[in-house]
């Protein structure tokens, strides 16, 4: 399938509630990051779903990322089409990315990763 969503991050001002409610409620695994202000979270089970993160964020955040060959592009033809930057093309480790916010408000990732982690 092309560009399907590859991660999620669920964020929000308490940061370790909002962990602890995850692990609670699905058996999430959380894992720490404290010098990036983020927790990586595992949700897979074998191969089915995909796993995200809990970045620690002063308002409620909900934001998935959609793999695509060319994030500039992406980002191009989603202005076009009535979105708003919010974080221009990045580059970053092994990853490129970018953000905007749909028409309707939603805030969404665009990324190209050099790797692909396995399960």
């Amino acid at each position: 399938m092309p560009n399907p969503v590859v991660h999620f991050e669920i964020g929000g001002p308490d940061h370790e509630a909002l962990k602890a409610f995850y692990e609670d409620v699905f058996g999430w695994e959380v894992h720490d990051m404290p010098e990036a202000g983020y927790s990586l979270v595992h949700t897979r089970e074998g191969e089915v779903g995909i796993d995200g993160g809990m970045p620690v964020h002063d308002t409620p955040w909900v934001c998935v990322y959609i793999e695509v060959p060319d994030p500039k592009a992406s980002l191009d033809a989603a202005v076009s089409a009535g979105a708003k930057v919010s974080m221009p093309v990045t580059g970053g480790p092994g990853v490129t990315l970018a953000m905007f916010t749909d028409p309707a408000g939603n805030q969404v990732g665009i990324i190209k990763a050099e790797e692909h982690p396995t399960a």
